[in-house]
């Protein structure tokens, strides 16, 4: 009888191919929006890239959420799992926003340190994408996933370090001659920062499943 139970019970391992599937966008939206930072044809050529993968990853979110809901065993805690599919969505919806920027200001060339912290924004994804098969085996691969996370979290203090030199670099070119070109620049420049913070957010989250179950 309680064999027979179980047996109808949602499966807790939907949980792992979702986080998975959304961290795959997470991907291809990090290199579609370093893809657009190539500048001229590229941005409008990448640009519904990153506008697509949003929109999928929004659907698998909602489809995590209405699993917690529905799921009457969940792999770790249901808050904990509603922080981290949040926290991976955020950091899309910052891509996406940051995307928008840019075709909002016709803006077609970047600075080496914008690229530079787009390379991070792809670099970190990779690191989610690496670490979320990891929680299926939180005990065994504990060291392995808070070394991700350190490796998140000091792409974020580089990038902080790329943010700040690059906004005194746009200031010192354009703050008496093109205003608004520093303005803009400046826009482009937090976004692409925030993206990263977002990062460290999941990586956070990562972190603190990892002191729950270990």
């Amino acid at each position: 009888m309680l064999g027979w139970f179980h047996a109808l019970m949602p499966r807790e391992e939907r949980f792992f191919e979702l986080f998975a599937r959304h961290s795959e966008k997470l991907v291809a939206g990090a290199e579609g929006l370093r893809a657009m930072l190539e500048g001229d044809a590229a941005v409008s050529r990448h640009f519904q890239v990153v506008m697509d993968r949003e929109q999928e990853a929004d659907d698998i979110t909602r489809e995590v959420l209405l699993a917690v809901r529905r799921t009457f065993i969940t792999p770790f805690d249901r808050g904990d799992i509603q922080d981290l599919i949040t926290s991976m969505d955020n950091a899309i919806d910052q891509m996406q926003k940051t995307a928008k920027t840019i075709v909002l200001f016709d803006v077609t060339s970047f600075t080496p340190q914008m690229k530079e912290m787009a390379d991070a924004i792809v670099k970190s994804a990779g690191l989610v994408r690496e670490a979320i098969p990891l929680l299926h085996s939180i005990s065994t691969e504990a060291v392995r996933l808070s070394g991700i996370t350190e490796q998140i979290s000091q792409i974020e203090g580089r990038t902080d370090e790329l943010h700040d030199l690059g906004l005194k670099e746009l200031f010192r070119i354009h703050s008496n001659s093109n205003p608004m070109a520093f303005i803009i620049g400046n826009e482009i420049y937090d976004h692409l920062e925030k993206v990263v913070d977002r990062f460290d957010d999941v990586a956070n989250d990562i972190h603190g499943i990892v002191i729950e179950h270990v």
